[in-house]
C-alpha cells in the first residue's frame, strides 16, 4: 500500500516554481478568446453519467474504458468529466444561453479525468483550455475557431505546428460511407487487432484512428470519407478551405482524422507538432451539429476545440518558446528587534495595499539569515530596520542586482517614493537591454 503522502498514479502536483508558466498559458488563451468575443464559463467537475453516454458515445474508448464513474450516496451514477464539451452544452441548455443572442461563444479552463496509462503529456487528471461556438451552421464559425486556436499557439510562441483538416460527413452521408468501410474491412478482418475486430461491429470509424501497425496499413488503402460526402457536407468543406485560404492560414488535408468522440460531424481538425515525438497533437476539435439536440436541447449546431495544457507546456519547453519571468518580491525589509519588526510589518502592509509585492521576516531569523533569504528569493531591493533607523525615520535601500544604495525617508510618502524608484529601475533595465536583431 502506497503512503498517503504520495499522489495517486496519473496525477501531478503543480508547484509554486512552475505555476507562473501555467498562469501565463491560461491568461494568453483567455485574452485571445476575448478578442473573438468568447466569454469564460465554469461548470461542475462531475456530471450525471448519462450525459457522457449520450454525448461522447457509448462505443468510444473514453466511455468504455476510461471514465471515472461511481454511485453517490443517493445511488445516482456520477462521472468525473472526461472532456469539457458535454458539460458546457448541458450548462448552456439549463441556463437558457441558447435562447439569447447567437452564436453563444464560451471558453473555459478545466481539469478532466480519464483512466488510461500515464505517459508524457497525458495524465489521468489533466487540464484543458477549450472553446465552444454554439448556434451557427456556417463554415465561417469553423474558420473562426481554427483561427482562434492558431492565434493562441502563435501568442504562446509555439513554432513548427501544422494544421490538418478533414470532413467526416453528417448523418446523411456517413452511414453509406460506414457500409463501404465495413465491407472493405470485413475482407481483411484477420489483419485487424483484437480491439478493432470488436469495433468493426460497433463503430468502424474508430478503426481509422487505431495506432496498431497492422490496422494503420489497412486504413491506407481503405475508402476515404472525404470522397463520399453529400453535397451539403462537400460545399461546407469547400467553403471552409476558401475561408482559411483568404485568412492566410496554411493547412494540409488528412482524410484519416476522425477524432475520438462520437459527437463530431463535418469539420474535424488538429494542430500537430513534431517537436515532442509521437504525442504531437496540441489542439483538436471540430463541428458537432447533433450534440445539443442529443442531450435534450434545441436543434442547434456547434463547433469548438480543446488544448491540453500539459501538452502545450511540453511543446513550449521543447521549441524554446518564451515564458515571462516569475514575479519577484520588490522589497524585503529586514529587522532587528521587536519594535523594528513591528515597523517592518507596517511598512510592508502599506506597500502591499499600493500593489507592490513586499516581504518582511516572520520567522525571527538573525539579520544575516534574513538577508540570505532575501537573496535566495531574488528580491529586487532590501532595507534594514534597526534602532537607529527607527529613531531617524530613515533607512538605506539596497539594489540587490547593482549593489547600489540610497537613503530613503520613512514618512507618509514612503510608498510613493519606493514606487518611483521601482519604476526607475524597470525603465533603466528596459533601456539598457540589447536590441533584438531582426
Amino acid at each position: 500500500m502506497k503512503p498517503i503522502t504520495e499522489a495517486p498514479k496519473g496525477t501531478k502536483d503543480i508547484m509554486p516554481k512552475d505555476i507562473y508558466k501555467w498562469q501565463h498559458v491560461e491568461r494568453k488563451a483567455l485574452s485571445v478568446a476575448a478578442l473573438y468575443g468568447f466569454k469564460e464559463i465554469r461548470v461542475p467537475t462531475f456530471e450525471h453519467t448519462e450525459l457522457f453516454l449520450r454525448g461522447v458515445g457509448d462505443t468510444t474508448d473514453v466511455v468504455q474504458k476510461e471514465m471515472y464513474t461511481f454511485k453517490d450516496k443517493g445511488d445516482r451514477s456520477i462521472t468525473l468529466r472526461p472532456e469539457g464539451t458535454s458539460g458546457v452544452m448541458r450548462a448552456a441548455i439549463e441556463n437558457n444561453l441558447l435562447s439569447e443572442k447567437l452564436p453563444a461563444k464560451l471558453c473555459y479552463n478545466i481539469s478532466c479525468f480519464r483512466y488510461e496509462k500515464p505517459q508524457a503529456g497525458r495524465l489521468r487528471e489533466f487540464h484543458q483550455f477549450g472553446i465552444e461556438e454554439l448556434g451557427s451552421p456556417s463554415p465561417a464559425s469553423d474558420a473562426e475557431v481554427i483561427s482562434l486556436a492558431k492565434n493562441v499557439l502563435d501568442n504562446l510562441g509555439i513554432k513548427g505546428v501544422t494544421l490538418f483538416i478533414n470532413s467526416i460527413g453528417c448523418k446523411n452521408c456517413r452511414p453509406r460511407y460506414q457500409q463501404l468501410l465495413k465491407a472493405y474491412l470485413n475482407e481483411h478482418e484477420d489483419s485487424l487487432c483484437p480491439i478493432c475486430r470488436q469495433r468493426l461491429e460497433t463503430n468502424p470509424l474508430r478503426i481509422i484512428d487505431c495506432k496498431e501497425k497492422s490496422c494503420s496499413k489497412l486504413i491506407e488503402q481503405a475508402p476515404k470519407m472525404i470522397d463520399h460526402l453529400c453535397p451539403v457536407c462537400s460545399d461546407h468543406f469547400k467553403e471552409l478551405r476558401e475561408r482559411l485560404d483568404k485568412m492566410g492560414i496554411d493547412y494540409s488535408l488528412d482524410p484519416d482524422i476522425v477524432r475520438g468522440l462520437d459527437y463530431y460531424t463535418k469539420t474535424v481538425f488538429e494542430f500537430v507538432t513534431d517537436c515532442i515525438g509521437a504525442q504531437g497533437t496540441v489542439c483538436g476539435g471540430g463541428r458537432y451539429d447533433g450534440l445539443i439536440e442529443e442531450i435534450g436541447g434545441p436543434k442547434l449546431p456547434g463547433v469548438g476545440f480543446a488544448m491540453g495544457i500539459e501538452r502545450l507546456l511540453m511543446v513550449m519547453e521543447a521549441c524554446k518558446a518564451p515564458f515571462p519571468h516569475e514575479e519577484k518580491c520588490s522589497l524585503f525589509i529586514a529587522s532587528m528587534g521587536k519594535e523594528a519588526s513591528i515597523e517592518a510589518s507596517s511598512l510592508v502592509d502599506r506597500l502591499r495595499k499600493e500593489g507592490i509585492c513586499a516581504e518582511s521576516d516572520n520567522m525571527e531569523r538573525s539579520l544575516k539569515a534574513q538577508m540570505r533569504f532575501a537573496d535566495k528569493e531574488g528580491c529586487l531591493f532590501t532595507m534594514v530596520l534597526g534602532d537607529s533607523e527607527l529613531a531617524d525615520k530613515r533607512a538605506v535601500l539596497k539594489d540587490m542586482q547593482t549593489k547600489e544604495t540610497r537613503e530613503i525617508e520613512l514618512d507618509d510618502y514612503f510608498c510613493l517614493k519606493f514606487g518611483r524608484i521601482l519604476i526607475e529601475k524597470q525603465l533603466k533595465e528596459t533601456l539598457d537591454a540589447p536590441l533584438e536583431k531582426e
